[in-house]
C-alpha cells in the first residue's frame, strides 16, 4: 500500500459529512480524494467545505478511478451488497457502515465474494467497539476482573424527533430492533465471548409516533436473547427519550459486574437550584460517539498500511443481523424464535 489511503467516500449525508471531516481532516495516513453523491446539493457541500477532491455524481464511475484504495460506504442499507461486491471487484478496500445488509442471503453474498479478494479488506461500522469506555469494559472483562460474564444489559435510546424523521425513514430501516438494537447484538456478543444465539424474545409498543404502524414498525421495545452455556442479554430500544441520546450497558459476571453510560451526560457540569441536581444528557449519538467514530477511522486506515486488523469481521455483522431479524420476526409472531 501506498504511504497514505486514499479514499473515496459515499453518501454525504448527516452522518456522511461527519465521516468527510474526519477522514480529511484528523485520520493520520488517510487522504480523503473523492466524494460521491447523487444529490447535487451534498456535492456542494463536499465542495464548499472538504479539501481539494474528485466529486461523482455516480458510484460506477468513481470505482473507475484508479488512484483510489478504499471505498467508504455511509449509503441506505440496501444498497450496501452490491456497493460492497462492486467495489471488492473494482479492487478496492471498504468500509461500510453498519449494517451490511437486512437479509441473511445479501450478507452471504458478501461473505461468499470476499473470499475471493484475500488481499481486500472490509470493515462494517460498529463505532461502540471503538469507544474508550467500551473498550475498557471488554479489556476489564478479558482480564478476569468480573469473572466470568454471562449477562448483559444494553440499550439504545434516541432523543424523540417530533419532526417525525424516523416515521419517513421507518420503511428502509429493517425496524427498530435491526436499526438500532444491532449495535447492542454486537457488543453483548462481544463481551461475553462471541457465543452462538439460541432463543429469541421480542417485545414492543407504539408510545408516540403513531404512523409507524403503516409499516409494522414500534417505537419502543424490549426483547431477551439466550445463549449458550446459559448466558442471556437484554436490551431496550426506543425513539421518545425527553432527555437525549442515551446508550447504556451493564455487563454481569460470576464475581462483580461494570457498567458503560450509566449517566448520558454531555459533560462533566452538575446544576444545583430549587428542582433537584442534575446534569444536561446529549442530544444524539453523533455527539456520544465522535471520538469513536474517529478511533474507528483511524483503525481501518491503519489496518491497510500494516497495522493490526480491525477485530471486526463480516460474519460478526451477519451474526448481528440475524439476531436482529429474528427479533422482528418475534415481535410480530409475538412468540420466542428459536435457532
Amino acid at each position: 500500500m501506498k504511504a497514505s489511503v486514499r479514499i473515496g467516500i459515499v453518501g454525504l449525508g448527516r452522518l456522511g459529512q461527519r465521516h468527510a471531516r474526519n477522514l480529511a481532516w484528523h485520520v493520520p495516513g488517510a487522504t480523503l480524494a473523492a466524494a460521491c453523491s447523487p444529490v447535487a446539493a451534498e456535492r456542494e457541500w463536499a465542495g464548499a467545505n472538504l479539501p481539494e477532491l474528485t466529486l461523482y455524481s455516480d458510484y460506477e464511475a468513481m470505482l473507475k478511478d484508479a488512484s483510489l484504495d478504499a471505498v467508504w460506504l455511509v449509503t441506505p442499507t440496501s444498497l450496501h451488497p452490491d456497493q460492497i461486491i462492486a467495489a471488492l471487484r473494482a479492487g478496492k478496500h471498504v468500509f461500510c457502515e453498519k449494517p451490511l445488509s437486512l437479509d441473511l442471503a445479501q450478507c452471504d453474498r458478501v461473505i461468499e465474494e470476499s473470499a475471493r479478494f484475500p488481499d481486500l479488506q472490509v470493515m462494517i461500522g460498529f463505532v461502540r467497539r471503538f469507544d474508550g469506555s467500551y473498550r475498557d469494559a471488554f479489556n476489564k472483562i478479558q482480564q478476569g476482573a468480573i469473572g466470568r460474564p454471562f449477562m448483559v444489559r444494553s440499550q439504545t435510546v434516541d432523543k424523540n424527533d417530533p419532526d417525525g424523521f424516523f416515521v419517513r425513514f421507518a420503511p428502509t430501516s429493517g425496524g427498530l430492533f435491526l436499526d438500532c438494537s444491532v449495535h447492542d447484538i454486537d457488543l453483548a456478543r462481544w463481551m461475553l465471548g462471541n457465543p452462538r444465539v439460541t432463543r429469541v424474545f421480542a417485545s414492543g409498543t407504539i408510545a408516540i409516533h403513531e404512523g409507524l404502524a403503516e409499516c409494522g414498525d414500534i417505537d419502543n421495545g424490549v426483547s431477551i436473547c439466550e445463549f449458550e452455556g446459559g448466558r442471556l442479554a437484554v436490551f431496550q430500544a426506543s425513539r421518545t427519550s425527553a432527555h437525549g441520546h442515551d446508550t447504556q450497558t451493564e455487563v454481569v459476571g460470576t464475581s462483580g459486574a461494570l457498567s458503560v453510560g450509566h449517566n448520558p451526560r454531555a459533560n462533566r457540569v452538575e446544576i444545583y437550584d430549587a428542582g433537584g441536581i442534575r446534569n444536561e444528557c446529549v442530544p444524539t449519538f453523533f455527539e456520544r460517539f465522535e471520538q469513536a467514530f474517529l478511533n474507528e477511522a483511524e483503525v481501518f486506515v491503519a489496518s491497510l498500511t500494516g497495522g493490526p486488523a480491525t477485530g471486526l469481521t463480516l460474519d460478526d455483522a451477519r451474526e448481528a443481523t440475524r439476531i436482529g431479524i429474528a427479533m422482528r420476526e418475534s415481535l410480530a409472531k409475538g412468540q420466542a424464535v428459536n435457532f
